[in-house]
């Protein structure tokens, strides 16, 4: 690839990137193929990752986290999806941190996020249901108050650290009778919690790493003061504010697997041969890495311009919702010609390019489909 560098970048953050490296390629990359077998990463790593500072980059040191912006994150996504490395749900994890820290009390503030920055509780958002995806109004999970505590049955489903989770940004349904405004969001610890249970950790197309999950909640009782927000029924309000920060990472992680597929494919082409030259030498081969480079490029400079909005507190929904559905399209655009230029080897899932394109595909269904992205920014055409 030609030479190119993000504007964001600083020398801060580029010794950081070396750390993160570092880490990445000592603590995670060699247990990759175990963590895809057992469809987990260790627990330990979440604590690894906590000691070194890789969590919760983006969150303010007075509550644990690391005191930087979203360019701290992205390095992290970067490295990670360059790999192929889509086992270790940190996304999702500073997600469900940042509702805490935009909407809740500074006695939540204070009681979560610093154990989620250390890795002794590991985040997962529990918004989807069997009957309800990107319709949130056709939630059905019930909360209903009982003196200090809410009561809570339901189910929710495709759940991102599902199986590990300890604590979760649940999405219930506080109002019956209200579509729109009978919304909460509870922020439940799950150590020892009597009526939860995780049911089978799904078996995907792609990211097998990832322990995602169906979640079951019979009875369960969690205390009134886990409400997120001042009152019940403004989950759907805080589910829109965030949901720009979500679909940005998105994109970003869209990116860095481009490049990384880029990369390794060019490097395989140099060296494969056939009829007895590389086949890299091919025009045919050229000219497919030449869109792929530019496709990727272009990927590049739309999300670096959305990263900086969004460190400026201008990043609208619109724009968030072009670069989620764009971006996740041309990344499988990309990755499926990585694959054909590996010819038959694309195909094994011991070569990067194959484990990417089945990671890829679920980019354009969770955080919104790409069919809902296309929705709202055509409200605004």
């Amino acid at each position: 690839m030609l030479p190119y560098e993000s504007p964001w970048m600083d020398d801060e953050l580029r010794t950081f990137r070396e750390t993160v490296t570092r880490f990445v390629e000592t603590e995670m990359q060699p247990h990759d193929a175990r963590w895809r077998a057992q469809q987990h990463v260790d627990r330990e790593v979440w604590h690894q990752a906590g000691k070194t500072g890789l969590l919760l980059l983006d969150v303010p040191d007075e509550y644990g986290g690391g005191g930087g912006d979203f360019r701290h994150e992205v390095v992290l996504y970067e490295e990670l999806a360059r790999r192929g490395l889509s086992g270790f749900g940190q996304s999702v994890h500073s997600i469900a941190a940042h509702y805490v820290l935009n909407h809740g009390s500074e006695a939540q503030k204070h009681r979560w996020l610093p154990r989620l920055a250390r890795g002794e509780l590991i985040g997962a958002i529990a918004m989807t249901e069997p009957g309800a995806g990107s319709d949130l109004q056709g939630i059905r999970t019930r909360a209903e108050r009982d003196g200090d505590h809410y009561v809570v049955n339901g189910s929710k489903i495709f759940i991102t650290n599902g199986g590990s989770a300890s604590l979760l940004m649940l999405v219930v349904r506080t109002d019956p009778g209200d579509r729109k405004r009978g919304l909460s969001i509870l922020m439940v610890e799950t150590e020892g919690l009597e009526g939860y249970r995780v049911g089978r950790v799904l078996d995907k197309m792609g990211m097998h790493a990832q322990d995602t999950a169906e979640l079951f909640f019979e009875n369960v009782r969690v205390p009134v003061d886990c409400l997120l927000g001042p009152e019940e029924g403004r989950g759907l309000y805080q589910l829109m504010a965030d949901l720009p920060y979500e679909r940005a990472i998105i994109a970003v992680c869209g990116v860095g697997a481009m490049e990384g597929a880029l990369a390794e494919t060019s490097q395989y082409v140099k060296e494969r041969k056939a009829f007895g030259q590389p086949v890299g030498v091919m025009q045919h081969v050229r000219f497919k890495l030449a869109e792929c480079a530019t496709i990727t490029r272009v990927a590049r400079v739309f999300v670096d311009d959305c990263i900086q909005k969004l460190i400026a507190g201008r990043l609208d929904t619109e724009t968030a919702s072009m670069a989620k559905y764009w971006v996740t399209d041309m990344q499988q655009q990309v990755l499926d010609e990585c694959v054909q230029l590996h010819g038959g080897y694309g195909y094994m899932n011991e070569y990067l390019v194959c484990r990417m394109f089945a990671d890829a595909r679920v980019q354009r269904i969770y955080g919104g489909t790409n069919e809902i992205m296309k929705e709202l920014i055509s409200r605004s055409v």
